[in-house]
């Protein structure tokens, strides 16, 4: 294996896969939350980067071009696993959550059966969308997590008619709590909007790609 920078970010990247779920294991939250955002980001922005920098500097590699679409699906399956078993819009989120898995699953053993035909089988601008849409819709619910441990820790010990009371209007919001309940709201309905739009996504190019496989599946 050739150590060049594009390949290292896309082994970053892939390890940085399981160390999504093992944060959630090992570190309380809203740390696990933090550390979990920062690695979803940093390896959603190298995805871009190492194929920019792999054409611009010619340093594409058949283990590069392997482990590329691995590790996006895995820091994509993987995120979306520990939201389903972690964030308190579970209920929400699980149906796009399977659709999206079942669709990875499906597609990948679909290209492993294909081989090389799989390779004349080009990534659609759709199936690009859909990656943006998954990567934005994980971010988000990430980030909301985040805010809803926040808010938990900010009201912690205060009483409850004072929190009812800044709510309404009768006491002053001197903590900002309306304005974090509302930002709060805000990302619960964006993450879960976007996540279902992923999921249609996800579903749309995984038949398109299938229909498409069709004429080489023909004995």
């Amino acid at each position: 294996m050739i150590w060049t920078l594009p390949n290292i970010l896309t082994v970053l990247r892939l390890l940085a896969a399981p160390a999504l779920v093992v944060v959630f294991a090992v570190l309380p939250r809203p740390a696990a939350d933090w550390l979990g955002l920062i690695l979803f980001v940093g390896a959603s922005l190298t995805d871009y980067l190492d194929g920019w920098l792999a054409r611009a500097w010619q340093q594409q590699s058949k283990l590069g071009t392997m482990l590329d679409p691995i590790a996006d699906k895995a820091m994509v399956v993987i995120a979306i696993m520990v939201l389903a078993a972690y964030s308190g819009l579970a209920p929400a989120i699980v149906i796009p959550a399977g659709l999206i898995l079942f669709r990875e699953v499906f597609v990948s053993g679909l290209r492993e059966f294909l081989g090389d035909v799989a390779g004349t089988l080009k990534v659609t601008k759709l199936a690009k969308w859909k990656t943006a849409s998954q990567m934005v819709a994980i971010a988000v619910l990430f980030w909301h997590g985040i805010l809803e441990h926040d808010l938990s820790m900010t009201i912690f010990g205060l009483d409850q008619s004072v929190v009812a009371g800044i709510m309404d209007g009768s006491v002053e919001d001197t903590l900002g709590l309306r304005r974090e309940i509302a930002l709060i709201e805000w990302t619960a309905w964006g993450g879960i909007g976007l996540i279902w739009i992923a999921a249609g996504l996800t579903a749309i190019t995984g038949a398109d790609y299938f229909l498409k496989a069709r004429p080489h599946l023909r004995d």
